[in-house]
């Protein structure tokens, strides 16, 4: 920081500039040097290593093919110790230092996909698995299941994926635990229908999940050729205990407030309809259905709380032992066995993760609520979990405690200067009148009524921008129903969810569950209002790619340093991303990786789906990164389609086909100015841009923007991409996509090929 002030200085006050410049100058260089020494003094650069371990992580995210694993670790091991060498000299110490963070963010994340890797299906197949289940979810009509692959018959290539994700129609007759045998049609995991978004396929490789699919035919129960390792005969146990719960609950309340009741609970989403979804997802509240930090403090908090209050009734303990402690140990194991018994999802063990360090910082004395906590949560996820970074759960409770807690450290600021009464007019009356009313409006805002309200803008603004570019859009109103919801989870989801799972074996819980009800109806109505009221979902477009790292960097510069003349960093940095935002990329046509399904930009300027049988989420996630509020059953106005195929025109007048027989390629071929295919191109196809099965297996999902210069083409595959969950195509190590001015297709070097 004193480098940046000292080139600040010379910019600005050089020899020539002028007294005024050289003045400002030098005022802005001691601004920054004082504002720098008291961060030092508060130990704050310390909150930039978990940062630089997080850009490490992601630079591995970047790479284009996998990284070399004893290479990474000689990196971080250099670095480790050159910084180690050089502590005594502060000008090199720093930045070896934080390049030791980032390369080691960088070894985590290579060694994490390392140590997940496993087979993953490239083709369609159908094949007769056995396994056992790890994981049961009930579905309204159906469940959906994990299954440990033991054994596999009749997948090509022989590939046996280490776990399948399946769904079954019929009512499941076997349960977690169980050994099945089962004939499956299973497909590889879907990758990102549009370039730059949600990429199933990645997060499926690092939850070790080699394939998806649907069974075929009857599920035979059958014993098992060796006993089922400890660990997933006690996370069967586990799942079976909160299927059956989620069951009772969702039996007693029925409908779309059983679902809400058993996801609040259990963890289980699985009961909830599309319609119930939709409503809690505009008002903005869609975390009341996720095992998340606002639960899982809440369940440490009454643990804590409870605990310490029952052992300070007895005067022996509470006079002669350290009862705070022994109450943040006992909550400790309270908050475990709630993450284990709500499913431990990536989403709860971050917050565990968050809670359990905050006891522990009581244990040792030490300030629970701070941001050095926050950091030391931030590594442990770097280290283990480094995929989560790319995940919209770590980046929104992260951001919103993060926010939380600089509030916090502002509201500690103002009590300080209310014990030294400088906050009053009485202690400095040479103090001009209107920094009293400042002060005045400043303690009402952060101590006096307002401060729930005021904490939970600062949490949302604070997540705001990762909200509008995971998700496409902003919910205005969250303001109203955060706090509400909040306090109908704080009354009745987590006491209610606590007290029937004890009462639950003793069959005396039903109560309990309509207990609970009457805040999930609060909910609703609280979500109905919301969600009627106009703008309560406001549509917004995908970011520039580069857009999300400013708007986050900005965040940081607020969050974590202490002095004003450093946060100032912020503005900047804000517009940047803010422009980014503005100015995000544009498409006038996107192909699914599978060619099966595609949006066309129609001469009116809005998106038609195209396909006989498009993809939902494709279709959403096209239509919201578009920015177009419309549902997917909306969106299909002048499309002409057959058993063959579909055709409609683009925004610049020509046809666009999409071709799912090989009857009606020749035809298509000679009248279509743009031809989509999830077959094989035949080699004399005379349209303009030819996207077949040869060219999408090489470039993924496709995003064209169609100019009168020419054509530019946006791959979800870089070019010579090569990572475990995004494989090239078989003989392929690269491809190389088409110029702006090259508008043919790949996928010619089959001579007159056409294929299913």
């Amino acid at each position: 920081m004193q480098q940046i002030a000292k080139a600040a200085q010379e910019v600005l006050g050089g020899e020539g500039r002028g007294p005024i410049i050289s003045a400002i100058a030098a005022r802005l260089q001691t601004a920054l040097s004082v504002a720098y020494e008291k961060e030092t003094a508060l130990r704050r650069p310390f909150l930039w290593t978990p940062v630089a371990a997080g850009t490490g992580a992601l630079l591995y995210f970047a790479a284009d093919h996998e990284p070399s694993l004893p290479f990474a670790l000689a990196l971080f091991l250099v670095f480790v110790v050159a910084a180690w060498r050089t502590r005594a000299v502060p000008g090199f110490h720093i930045p070896l230092l934080l390049l030791a963070c980032v390369s080691g963010g960088f070894f985590s994340s290579v060694w994490r996909a390392a140590r997940v890797d496993a087979p993953i299906l490239t083709r369609i197949g159908v094949g007769q698995l056995t396994g056992f289940v790890e994981e049961l979810d009930y579905r309204r009509t159906g469940a959906r299941f994990v299954l440990r692959v033991s054994s596999a018959e009749g997948l090509a290539g022989d590939v046996v994926p280490a776990r399948v994700r399946l769904t079954t129609r019929g009512e499941p007759n076997f349960k977690a635990g169980d050994f099945l045998a089962v004939k499956a049609r299973l497909l590889p995991p879907a990758h990102a229908s549009l370039p730059g978004s949600y990429d199933f396929a990645r997060d499926a490789y690092f939850m070790r999940i080699g394939a998806v699919g649907s069974v075929l035919g009857r599920i035979e129960i059958m014993p098992p050729p060796d006993p089922a390792p400890l660990s997933l005969r006690f996370f069967a146990a586990v799942d079976r205990a909160r299927n059956a719960l989620a069951l009772r609950v969702y039996k007693v309340l029925q409908g779309d407030d059983g679902a809400i009741a058993a996801a609040m609970v259990t963890g289980k989403r699985d009961f909830l309809s599309e319609n119930a979804k939709e409503l809690i997802r505009r008002a903005g509240i869609f975390h009341i259905v996720t095992i998340s930090g606002i639960q899982m403090s809440l369940v440490a908090g009454i643990f804590f709380v409870g605990l310490r209050r029952a052992l300070s009734l007895s005067q022996t303990l509470a006079l002669n032992y350290p009862v705070k402690k022994w109450a943040a140990a006992l909550a400790i194991l309270g908050a475990v066995i709630y993450d284990i018994g709500t499913g431990s999802r990536v989403g709860a063990e971050r917050a565990l993760v968050m809670t359990l360090t905050m006891l522990i910082a009581v244990m040792f004395d030490r300030p629970a609520f701070s941001m050095r906590n926050l950091a030391w949560a931030a590594f442990f996820i770097v280290a283990f979990e480094p995929e989560a970074l790319l995940g919209a759960s770590f980046q929104l409770s992260f951001a919103a405690v993060a926010a939380l807690i600089a509030l916090y450290e502002v509201r500690n600021d103002v009590r300080y200067l209310d014990r030294r009464g400088f906050a009053n007019t009485s202690a400095l009356p040479s103090r001009p009148q209107r920094e009293f009313w400042f002060a005045r409006l400043r303690r009402g805002v952060l101590l006096g009524p307002g401060a729930a309200l005021f904490a939970t803008f600062c949490a949302t603004s604070a997540t705001a921008s990762f909200m509008a570019n995971d998700f496409h859009e902003i919910s205005p109103y969250v303001l109203v129903g955060n706090p509400l919801t909040l306090a109908i989870i704080e009354f009745f989801a987590v006491p209610g969810a606590l007290l029937g799972a004890l009462l639950y074996p003793l069959g005396l819980d039903g109560f309990v569950w309509g207990y609970l009800g009457l805040g999930i109806d609060l909910v609703v109505a609280i979500a109905k209002l919301i969600g009627a009221a106009p703008g309560a979902s406001l549509p917004v477009r995908s970011f520039a790619p580069w857009a999300i790292f400013f708007l986050a960097l900005a965040l940081l510069f607020v969050v974590l340093w202490r002095s004003w003349a450093l946060r100032a960093f912020a503005l900047p940095l804000a517009l940047v991303g803010l422009l980014g935002a503005s100015n995000g990329p544009e498409f006038d046509l996107a192909v699914a990786p599978s060619g099966e399904s595609a949006a066309v930009r129609s001469p009116d300027g809005n998106l038609t789906l195209i396909g006989t049988n498009p993809g939902v989420f494709a279709a959403e996630q096209w239509l919201r990164a578009d920015a177009d509020a419309r549902p997917a059953g909306e969106a299909r106005g002048g499309v002409s389609c057959d058993n063959l195929g579909c055709v409609t025109r683009a925004i610049d007048g020509g046809f666009v086909a999409l071709v799912e027989k090989p009857g009606a390629l020749l035809e298509d071929c000679a009248k279509a100015a743009i031809v989509v295919t999830p077959l094989y191109a035949p080699r004399g196809c005379g349209a303009r841009i030819v996207i077949d099965r040869r060219k999408l297996q090489e470039t993924g999902a496709v995003a064209l923007r169609l100019k009168t210069s020419g054509v530019e083409w946006i791959t979800a595959r870089t070019r010579g991409e090569d990572r475990p969950w995004s494989r090239p195509p078989p003989g392929r190590k690269a491809f190389a996509p088409p110029d702006a001015g090259d508008e043919t297709a790949g996928g010619m070097e089959e001579p007159g090929a056409i294929e299913e």
